[in-house]
């Protein structure tokens, strides 16, 4: 039984040293110009947990599979989904949000994709937290 038990051990120890990170976003330079465009002349500032519910798609803007822009009022917020979110710069799926009790949408929150075309689920990413870009004064 102690032989097992080790080598059942082993086994999984060697299997945690195969799991890798996530692969650092790679934008394209189309994408790496939208961003730049995006938060031209604003400045990063704190970030927050939070956001209010966004009900109108032309406050969400996708770059690419990690990065996510919601803008409220002269605030653009970056969100970075932790590992990215597979899918969704293709323009196929969309995010679709569910908002519990507080309206809000925050880190920590999952975000599910869905192909509306074909009606097939198409993954899901967890939110980071938002990071506020404001125009500098």
């Amino acid at each position: 039984m102690r032989l097992t038990i080790s080598t059942l051990g082993l086994a999984a120890m060697a299997l945690a040293g195969c799991a890798s990170a996530p692969e650092a976003p790679q934008r394209s330079s189309a994408d790496e110009k939208e961003l730049a465009r995006a938060l031209q002349g604003r400045t990063a500032g704190a970030a927050v947990r939070c956001l209010p519910y966004f009900a109108s798609s032309t406050d969400v803007r996708v770059i690419d599979d990690w990065t996510i822009l919601f803008k409220q009022g002269g605030t653009v917020y970056v969100q970075t989904p932790q590992g990215g979110c597979p899918g969704i710069g293709s323009h196929r799926n969309t995010m679709v949000s569910r908002i519990f009790g507080n309206g809000q949408v925050c880190s920590g929150d999952i975000q599910h994709l869905v192909d509306f075309g074909s009606g097939v689920g198409g993954g899901a990413c967890v939110f980071g937290p938002f990071i506020p870009y404001r125009k500098a004064s």
